[in-house]
């Protein structure tokens, strides 16, 4: 397992649009989250990019699953990655006017959550506040995440911020401080290899033009 084959994999889906971008203009950004996995032999990468889709008309928890060991599909995600989290987007946005909340009560994988929103306010603004208080429920459990990656591959570390590439610059995985130390930390398993020089970027005020299709 060499640094080279894991960066190698995370550019092809770069280039093949598989590598999650957190300015997408079909996706207004709202969180993200980044799981490492590793052992001897194996390594799994899971970034999690949770944004508000009006084309699906839901928060998306959209899982971009890569690794050498994966139990099915291709590296990237695949249809089944793609994770609806409101159980009644119907009846929060205004029947009359798209994108716009009409002030019902947002009901997440079965709870029924009470905003501190107004009626008329645009809905990506009220999904937002979600965050941090449920954020948990926007992001996958552990069922989620293993669908596609080994049961008992250990997960080495777990990233609620960090410097993100941006696609519309060109900028590879490869290319990215960032991917290369996670790189280096599922090649030799010491966590210590990702020590960011880079202030993170992924909260979602960093990417005004996602959502902007």
């Amino acid at each position: 397992m060499r640094s080279g084959e894991i960066l190698d994999q995370l550019d092809t889906a770069a280039e093949d649009f598989r590598f999650p971008d957190l300015g997408h203009g079909y996706y207004y950004a709202v969180d993200a989250r980044l799981h490492a996995y590793r052992d001897a032999q194996r390594w799994a990468l899971i970034v999690e990019a949770v944004g508000y889709s009006p084309r699906a008309g839901n928060l998306v928890d959209v899982l971009y699953v890569f690794g050498n060991c994966l139990t099915m599909g291709e590296p990237g995600p695949g249809n089944e990655d793609f994770l609806d989290r409101i159980d009644n987007p119907d009846e929060i946005e205004d029947m009359n006017e798209p994108e716009i909340y009409c002030g019902n009560p947002i009901v997440v994988r079965g709870r029924r959550i009470p905003v501190a929103a107004e009626p008329g306010e645009e809905l990506v603004d009220v999904l937002r506040r979600l965050v941090p208080e449920h954020r948990e429920l926007l992001l996958a459990d552990e069922v989620e995440l293993r669908r596609r990656i080994p049961a008992d591959l250990p997960e080495i570390l777990r990233l609620d911020q960090w410097h993100h590439p941006d696609p519309a610059e060109d900028t590879l995985p490869s290319q990215s401080v960032t991917f290369r130390q996670l790189a280096d930390v599922l090649t030799t398993g010491d966590a210590s290899r990702y020590a960011p020089d880079l202030p993170p970027n992924t909260h979602w005020s960093h990417w005004p033009e996602s959502g902007s299709l």
